[in-house]
């Protein structure tokens, strides 16, 4: 798989992911946040890594998908776009 550094590399990563998990018919799909993530970080630690320390990007999206919208954190490798967490952070009908 390809490197994911730029911002358009992260949101095809990401709707790739999410189309494999969710299927093909998803709408007004949204890159939210994007933070650097260090694989090795330890939570005691606190705050974001460094630019060297960075191997990974924790990616939150949201998508529509049969009138229910989720909310979806992903976390994507920048050396070969391999996805290596994925989690439902929401599930709810937008008003």
């Amino acid at each position: 798989m390809p490197s994911v550094k730029r911002d358009t590399e992260i949101e095809n990563s990401s709707r790739k992911a999410i189309e494999a998990l969710y299927g093909p018919n998803i709408e007004n799909f949204k890159v939210r946040v994007v933070l650097p993530y260090a694989t090795e970080q330890l939570i005691v630690k606190g705050g974001l890594p460094t630019e060297p320390e960075k191997d990974s990007w924790d990616v939150q999206v949201t998508f529509l998908l049969d009138n229910i919208q989720y909310t979806v954190d992903l976390l994507i490798h920048q050396e070969d776009g391999q996805i290596s967490y994925v989690r439902l952070i929401d599930k709810m009908t937008p008003l």
